[in-house]
């Protein structure tokens, strides 16, 4: 999905359920009864109790790799700092990922530590530390925000002391560390198995407004001038 603002609200915030339902039928028309089934199918798998956040992600097809595996694993938001280094998710290997997943920008470590505290996250840092567990130990009873350094010198001290907990993926071999995006498809195949296994559906599923208004942007997605169709049905509401 298109960059979204973490400091802006969503287009169809404003709208009532019943409204947000009219305006879904509405925009549905203008896409095939195949993308409608396959949303209508999809979006209740859809989860935000755990979400990503890429610390200045350097390699493209890196962050872009983390975007593929979330839309995967049904993980839908992603959080991304730029301190230095651009995020341009690259389409080859993201294969359209990142129309379907909410990512978000963010200037600062703190500034998403900050916004993803303010909505109730954990922050879990991956990496090795003197208080480390194994990511299949991980409590993730309540939302759970998993932190991914760069490539080549991992987290900043920034990141690492900001985090409440830590986590590694279990390695047996002589190589001391996974490609970050190796390390984060484990880590979400993981927990998102646990979190579908042990927790109550409801403690990690969307709720039904949020689930239509997930609907509302993919069929932006779905439809050619998207923004523009949309802005126009919203004026007829």
């Amino acid at each position: 999905m298109p960059e979204r603002n973490p400091g802006v609200a969503s287009p169809f915030a404003t709208l009532t359920i019943a409204q947000k339902a009219a305006l879904y039928e509405r925009a549905s028309e203008l896409f095939s009864d195949n993308k409608r089934a396959l949303f209508d199918r999809l979006a209740p798998l859809r989860t935000r109790h755990i979400s990503v956040v890429l610390e200045d992600i350097y390699q493209s097809h890196n962050a872009s790799a983390v975007l593929r595996s979330c839309d995967c694993f049904g993980v839908q938001d992603v959080h991304v700092v730029e301190a230095h280094n651009p995020f341009n998710p690259a389409g080859d290997v993201a294969v359209g990922s990142s129309k379907w997943v909410d990512y978000y920008k963010h200037g600062s470590i703190q500034d998403a530590y900050r916004h993803l505290r303010g909505h109730g996250y954990r922050i879990v840092a991956t990496l090795p530390h003197e208080n480390d567990q194994m990511i299949g130990d991980l409590d993730i009873s309540q939302p759970v925000a998993l932190v991914f350094g760069t490539e080549l010198t991992g987290l900043t001290q920034e990141a690492i002391d900001g985090a409440d907990a830590y986590v590694k993926v279990p390695m047996y071999g002589f190589t001391e560390s996974f490609n970050i995006s190796v390390c984060a498809a484990l880590s979400l195949f993981s927990l998102t198995e646990r979190m579908r296994r042990d927790l109550p559906a409801a403690s990690y599923q969307l709720p039904p407004e949020d689930l239509l208004d997930l609907k509302l942007h993919w069929a932006m997605q779905a439809i050619r001038d998207g923004e523009k169709v949309m802005e126009t049905l919203l004026q007829q509401c």
